[in-house]
């Protein structure tokens, strides 16, 4: 895939340096305002795609191999620089498509980049490729990758085997990443039994099949929950699975088993969140009965997620008269970005005189008293007291 380069350079090139400060380390706390200055470069290339594709193919090449020269220097902890680096692998990719380029030629080099990956940057590309990919090139990466997967195994000792295996498994992850795209169904559930099926692989089926046949899909959807049963700690798509779970009951007529399921929910873990999910499928003219009702329920509730359950839907009576009842040591357990909202909502509450220098009730040294120090928590433990001559 060599192309003659120009005689002169390009006056994109040499932003692309610029921005990169080459020779310069880039510290943390400069870490985002460099790769803001990468984007901006970025985006100029980006405009090139219609007018002159080949032009752009060319400067994001030289801006991803400037990039790997730059990791040595500078502090890419935040993560950054590695998004922008997937980004630049998206921009190439749509640049090549824009000029008409070979898909087998792109496939081919954006899998030899994801073998000498030294710094990680292409670990889970193939989600983000395949996301801009066009038919031909999500066909031609389908069938590159579907040959390593289908390579022979290794018949050498026992660490070559465990090799052989870890290659099909990261080649049979980037299938799944294609065929999803593909919305492919057959192709991604002939993968899972070659392979072995978990709950995000009855997710990804699920996500394919929803709107065409959403009988289907909740019947996928109710093997990933299955699944997700059997692993001690779930996994990461059970919390997707059960809200998907809900929306295809509804799809189906069966509000109401969706209702319970969220009511549920909101039971065994009563949050701002579970309350969103509830009131989602509650009726607007049932709305009043059901909100009394999740209020009531809430009782059981751990107090940082209560604080914010209540700050959330406006209960702020009943906020008050939950931190007057806490003990030290629950507050102690708050994390200042629980007590400071509530200290904030209660220092401004209608009817209660603020405190004393204004700001003063969020510079205490401890954030756990923020609230309970607010002047409407205290109001009402002084209603219950004489008052002080």
């Amino acid at each position: 895939m060599t192309r003659q380069r120009p005689t002169h350079r390009d006056a994109l090139e040499t932003a692309i340096e610029s921005a990169l400060e080459p020779g310069h380390f880039v510290g943390y706390g400069a870490g985002a305002d460099f790769v803001s200055g990468l984007e901006e470069v970025a985006a100029k290339i980006g405009r090139l795609l219609e007018s002159n594709p080949d032009r752009a193919v060319l400067l994001y090449e030289t801006f991803l191999a400037g990039c790997y020269e730059k990791v040595e220097e500078l502090d890419g902890s935040s993560g950054n620089f590695g998004m922008f680096v997937d980004d630049l692998y998206a921009g190439w990719i749509k640049a090549r498509q824009a000029a008409g380029a070979d898909p087998d030629e792109t496939a081919k080099w954006l899998l030899a980049r994801m073998d000498d990956d030294p710094y990680g940057f292409t670990h889970q590309l193939e989600g983000d490729a395949a996301k801009v990919m066009n038919k031909a090139s999500l066909a031609a990466f389908a069938r590159h990758v579907r040959a390593r997967f289908d390579g022979e195994p290794s018949r050498g000792p026992e660490g070559e085997s465990r090799d052989a295996d870890h290659a099909r498994r990261r080649w049979s992850k980037v299938l799944r990443a294609i065929y999803a795209a593909q919305r492919d169904v057959i192709a991604y559930v002939t993968l899972c039994e070659e392979t072995e099926l978990s709950a995000q692989d009855c997710l990804a089926v699920a996500t394919l099949l929803r709107k065409r046949k959403p009988a289907e899909a909740l019947d996928w959807v109710d093997r990933g929950l299955a699944l997700d049963k059997k692993h001690p700690h779930g996994s990461m798509a059970s919390h997707d699975l059960a809200k998907m779970r809900r929306e295809l009951l509804t799809t189906l007529g069966r509000g109401s088993d969706a209702l319970e399921e969220a009511w549920a929910e909101f039971r065994e873990h009563p949050s701002k969140y579970t309350y969103e999910e509830l009131i989602r499928f509650v009726p607007k003219a049932r709305r009043a009965g059901w909100h009394a009702k999740a209020m009531e329920g809430a009782g059981s509730a751990d107090l940082g997620s209560l604080v914010g359950l209540l700050l959330e839907t406006k209960e702020i009576d009943r906020l008050v008269e939950r931190l007057r009842q806490a003990k030290d040591a629950e507050l102690e357990g708050l994390s200042h970005y629980t007590t400071q909202p509530a200290a904030k909502r209660l220092a401004t509450r209608k009817g209660v005189a603020p405190a004393k220098g204004g700001g003063a009730l969020l510079d205490l040294p401890s954030v756990d008293r923020e609230a309970r120090s607010s002047p409407a928590v205290q109001a009402g433990k002084d209603s219950a007291q004489p008052a002080s001559m």
